[in-house]
């Protein structure tokens, strides 16, 4: 066990603060750790500075939703060891306030709908830089409709096909986050491939400058880790792996550190970093 480079916080739609994922980072034993929380990377001073408190390097990193246009599909890319955020700072608020203002109308729906308040579920949605659909979950939680964040009622809600409140958010064009993330002197990790069916699309990203992708991710079939390490290494992508962390927020439940990057990736995922510094 080396790095999780994939976790979430409640600034974003986990459900620990920072400090309570990198304490449970260190008694996992881990060395190393990356705070991607959605669209936002508001955690990461308090995370370097707190992981150094207490052993456990804190890699900076941010997961930026995005859309393949060509193909329909939403991709996110891992944005990790960026050192011009304010090059990210308006591509990222921009789809927080989309994000917000769609949280803000599919909760008036449910309110409507249900005998709950809004103040029930912003109470669970305080400390995030956004309205999530698992903070009106908790609310109907509390409210006895259900006890299960995801499950039946989450899907007869949300549902993006035919939910009952579900409302679109806008995402920028995964190829043009690239070229952002590259400006911003960060590096290109294109998220768990398999579960967006994002293969093809991982074929034109690595051509266009693609820095890594995850490898190791507990939403992988039956061999697409073997899939995704062949094709990292024909292409010399740099393979990280990490839980997708959102504490009680998940579908399944894996602690911190039970998806990890080994330490000769993180090495490279660094190495990279030099070598994108060097050439600029």
């Amino acid at each position: 066990m080396f790095a999780d480079l994939h976790c979430h916080t409640r600034l974003s739609d986990g459900s620990v603060t920072v400090e309570e994922l990198i304490d449970m980072a260190c008694k996992r034993g881990l060395k190393a750790i990356a705070v991607t929380d959605h669209d936002t990377f508001a955690g990461v001073p308090q995370a370097v500075s707190y992981g150094k408190k207490k052993g456990v390097t804190v890699i900076p990193g941010v997961e930026i939703s995005t859309l393949d246009y060509q193909r329909g599909r939403k991709a996110h890319i891992l944005c990790y060891l960026f050192d011009r955020p304010e090059v990210l700072e308006g591509l990222l608020k921009n789809t927080i306030e989309s994000r917000t203002e769609a949280g803000y109308e599919m909760m008036k729906k449910i309110v409507a709908a249900y005998p709950i308040t809004e103040k029930m579920v912003l109470k669970w949605a305080e400390g995030s830089t956004s309205l999530y659909k698992q903070h009106m979950m908790h609310a109907l939680m509390d409210a006895g409709y259900t006890n299960a964040i995801y499950g039946d009622l989450f899907r007869e809600l949300f549902d993006s096909r035919k939910g009952k409140v579900y409302a679109k958010v806008e995402y920028p064009e995964v190829r043009e986050v690239i070229e952002i993330i590259h400006k911003a002197g960060g590096l290109a990790v294109l998220a768990h491939p398999a579960e967006y069916d994002s293969y093809d699309l991982l074929e034109e990203l690595a051509d266009i400058g693609l820095d890594g992708v995850e490898v190791n991710h507990p939403r992988n079939r039956e061999g697409d880790e073997e899939r995704l390490s062949a094709f990292a290494s024909t292409h010399k992508l740099v393979m990280t792996g990490g839980t997708d962390f959102h504490g009680m927020y998940s579908s399944k439940f894996y602690p911190v550190g039970t998806f990890t990057t080994p330490q000769e990736q993180v090495e490279a995922l660094f190495c990279r970093k030099k070598e994108r510094t060097e050439c600029q």
